[in-house]
């Protein structure tokens, strides 16, 4: 019984973060007296500001511009989320034939760091999400994610551009943080009004030179022309409505909600509701809208988790009818606000670098541990921790980073090389320590961001453990990691990233159930 116990506490345990349905609102989260909200587009102009607005950015009509599905993902990185992630994007094309992008939003724990890896290299936006899954979250909270996953995942750091505040839960402090770190957006906020209500607050992204105009009713310091904030964008997450309009909004993981009052979820009800709230965005002004998930919940291939077929045929159903439109692409919000900043017509939209299709640029036969399946197959360090193991091309750090210590120093018996400031990830060999880029064309330069504890500076590179500004009595350099080669392998599973690993988090738990 006290191994019965001990497996329970287990797995309950486990997924706390992973099951949280944070996101969910009620009904409006500003008007427009709470927002209070002035910005004059003389001045403010693309591409590095921009007026919170209905209309389309750039003075498009609305029929020049295309209509965006954002399709995000919150929390850990495992196989079984983006096997979730897959089944409604991996056999989709966008109109100029390439594979949709993504975003998702990551939180360290229970995560994978090789599956980060090879999830940004095929293509998809990779952002921060906290590193431990906290609301209001302090600035290590935040920042550490950042190092754990330019150290861990080899993410450059210019390409970790946005942030999502877990439960949504955020505020003033939240948004200064993120500015004086160099964030480009946040997308935390909720648009929460429809947008045939002439106080819809459904607005195209926009910067916080003039303040938040969203979560005026909700959230703690903003609106008002609060907080100031030149050149971070807000991302807006725009709710789906049912019958009750204003009444019924359903933002993250609307499937799991009831519908039009109802006591129980039902499919036909959501499908309905979505429908109705991407026509009225697509006959008009052609704000986006969002499928907003976290994977978990739809995951066929997570233990203990059982979700309904028909929810799941549901979901790509909507998809499917959304894509019988002319003009709609599948995003990132990475995709998205590169065109909010550069709006061109849709016919125009292949001149942006962003929608282009990623193409292979490694030899297949080259083995270097890269985020490329097939090049890297049989070279990942496999981390042994006990509370979860996890696979990375970086080498194994001596403890689980944490907000104190993100950067701890490697396991002494594997060192291998970080990602450096000059080179993207695809060509970065951390085994040899060598760049395979050699021509211009592959060419990079990563930025430096003020990250690091007391606000030192963070370029990123090196072997770990030598984070500047960091206390002493936090280093654990001279320890080991215990390394655990009996850890699941890849499969060959269809993806966007093409062949997965299998979850350590898993075989954590299976051993845990064989002790009863």
């Amino acid at each position: 019984m006290r191994s019965l116990a001990l497996v329970l506490s287990l797995l309950y345990a486990v997924p706390q973060i992973a099951f949280a349905q944070d996101g969910g609102v009620s009904g409006p989260t500003t008007s427009p007296d709470a927002a209070g909200y002035s910005c004059d587009p003389n001045t403010c102009r693309l591409p590095s500001c921009h007026c919170a607005s209905v209309t389309p950015p750039g003075g498009l009509d609305a029929s020049q511009v295309p209509q965006f599905i954002v399709f995000t993902a919150d929390d850990a990185v495992q196989s079984y989320t983006l096997d979730a992630v897959n089944q409604f994007l991996a056999h989709r094309r966008n109109p100029d034939g390439c594979s949709p992008k993504m975003t998702y939003f990551v939180s360290l724990a229970y995560t994978n760091y090789s599956l980060i890896t090879d999830w940004y290299v095929a293509g998809n936006e990779i952002a921060d999400h906290t590193m431990t899954h906290m609301g209001s979250p302090t600035p290590e909270e935040v920042n550490g994610n950042l190092i754990a996953l330019n150290s861990l995942a080899g993410i450059p750091l210019s390409a970790l551009k946005g942030f999502r505040a877990p439960l949504l839960d955020f505020n003033a402090d939240t948004l200064k943080t993120l500015q004086d770190s160099k964030f480009l957006y946040d997308s935390s906020a909720t648009a929460s009004i429809p947008v045939t209500d002439p106080n819809t607050d459904a607005y195209w992204p926009y910067t916080l030179d003039n303040g938040l105009a969203n979560n005026c009713l909700t959230t703690p310091g903003v609106c008002k022309g609060e907080p100031k904030l030149p050149g971070l964008w807000e991302i807006p997450m725009y709710a789906f409505h049912d019958e009750r309009g204003v009444n019924g909004p359903h933002l993250m993981d609307p499937w799991l909600d009831s519908a039009n009052g109802a006591s129980t979820p039902n499919n036909n009800a959501t499908l309905a509701y979505m429908q109705k709230t991407f026509t009225d965005h697509y006959n008009g002004n052609r704000q986006p809208i969002g499928l907003y998930t976290h994977p978990i919940h739809v995951s066929r291939t997570y233990p203990g988790v059982t979700v309904s077929q028909d929810t799941i045929d549901m979901i790509n159903s909507f998809l499917d009818w959304a894509q019988q439109r002319d003009n709609v692409y599948i995003v990132s919000n990475e995709q998205l606000l590169d065109w909010v900043r550069n709006p061109v017509p849709v016919s125009q939209l292949n001149t942006i670098p962003s929608f282009a299709c990623p193409r292979p640029t490694i030899d297949a036969s080259v083995k270097v541990c890269n985020g490329v399946p097939q090049n890297e197959d049989g070279l990942l360090a496999r981390c042994g921790f006990s509370d979860f193991p996890f696979f990375t091309c970086y080498g194994c750090p001596t403890a689980v980073p944490t907000p104190q210590n993100p950067l701890p120093p490697q396991d002494p018996n594997q060192v291998r090389h970080r990602l450096p400031a000059t080179c993207s990830t695809e060509y970065w060999d951390p085994i040899g320590n060598q760049c395979l880029c050699n021509s211009g064309s592959c060419a990079f330069q990563d930025d430096s961001r003020p990250i690091a504890p007391n606000g030192g500076n963070f370029t990123g590179g090196g072997v770990g453990g030598d984070l500047p500004g960091l206390d002493s009595s936090t280093d654990t350099a001279g320890g080991s990691v215990p390394t655990d080669d009996t850890l699941p392998g890849r499969n060959s599973a269809n993806s966007l990233a093409k062949p997965f690993l299998g979850s350590g988090l898993v075989a954590f738990l299976v051993a845990a159930l064989s002790m009863i």
